[in-house]
This record gives structure tokens, C-alpha cells and sequence, in this order.
């Protein structure tokens, strides 16, 4: 499951007039704990912004889910509830959860948070809709060179162990 990490950033932005504003923007990254939060948001906003920036705030985001469409970069926070049964008890639930959709507008975030969640067993509502001052979310991606391709010369080792297993069935 992934925990999402809320990070508040300040720094100098240029506007159109050429004039530095100090902002606050809000970021949202998923991480595994605060320390690969900061070093990320770090990481990830130190080619974007120029100048000093300064990370202020890092907290646990109460956001389960983000749905991504393309065409457009607004944020939308989407209130989800249903009702579940207790396995123990056999007493009803209500669960709610909070999740991220990109939309034009309110209306669209709410057809695309349904959209979205449509392959879902249980029935669920959607009783808040707003737009988030989230600018950016960056989610975990496999990179690179923590899990480099393998070599030609070498083969994982799953075929080797076959290969082994292979001449021993034949006495060898």
C-alpha cells in the first residue's frame, strides 16, 4: 500500500511582470517514510526551481488514491464512502477514504472519480468534491540505476538453478 506524503515547498517565483513573489505551493509524494520524502521532493523540485527553495512542512497525506488524466493538471480531493460488514462482529462500517483525480472542474472529478472506481465490489458514494491546492503529485517509479538491467553475459539466477537441477536428474 502506498503512503502519501504531503510537502509544503517555498521559494521565489518569477510572475509575469518579471518580479520574484515568495509562494507556498503543495506537493504530494509517494514515499516510505518522512526521510525519503524530503530527499525526493528534494530531488525531484531542484531541477524545476530556480534559485533557494525551502522544503517547510512534510506530513502523512490522508489520500489512498490517485487517478492521473492527462489532459489536464488540476487537482481534485474526492470524499469516498461505503459501508462494509465486520468479519467479526457482523456489524456494519462506514469507511471513508480521500482520493486525488485530474479535472477541468469539479463536475469532471466527480464522472472521473466514478469512472475510475466503477470496478469497485461495494457500493459507494461520493459526498465532497474540491478542488486541492496540490500543484504537482510525483508517485514511486522504479528507477534505473537502483535496479540496473542484467548484463547479457550473466542469466538471472532462476535459469541457472534450472540448469543445475537439470544435470543432477542426469547424474552429471
Amino acid at each position: 500500500m502506498r503512503v502519501w506524503f504531503l510537502c509544503k515547498v517555498k521559494y521565489a517565483k518569477e510572475n509575469e511582470q518579471g518580479l520574484l513573489k515568495n509562494v507556498s505551493e503543495q506537493y504530494l509524494i509517494d514515499a516510505v517514510s518522512f526521510t525519503e520524502a524530503e530527499a525526493r521532493i528534494y530531488d525531484m523540485l531542484g531541477s524545476v526551481i530556480r534559485g533557494d527553495f525551502q522544503v517547510t512542512n512534510i506530513s502523512k497525506s490522508n489520500i489512498v488514491d490517485v487517478f492521473f488524466y492527462e489532459d489536464v493538471d488540476i487537482w481534485h480531493k474526492c470524499k469516498i464512502t461505503y459501508i462494509v460488514e465486520d468479519a467479526d462482529s457482523g456489524k456494519e462500517k462506514k469507511v471513508t477514504q480521500y482520493m486525488l483525480v485530474t479535472a477541468h472542474d469539479v463536475k469532471e472529478a466527480f464522472e472521473r472519480i466514478y469512472e475510475s472506481l466503477n470496478n469497485m465490489l461495494v457500493t459507494f458514494r461520493v459526498p465532497d468534491v474540491n478542488e486541492s491546492p496540490i500543484v504537482e503529485v510525483f508517485p514511486y517509479e522504479k528507477d534505473e540505476e537502483l535496479n540496473p538491467p542484467i548484463p547479457e553475459n550473466l542469466k538471472p539466477l532462476s535459469e541457472v538453478q534450472v540448469y543445475e537441477n537439470e544435470e543432477e536428474e542426469r547424474g552429471e
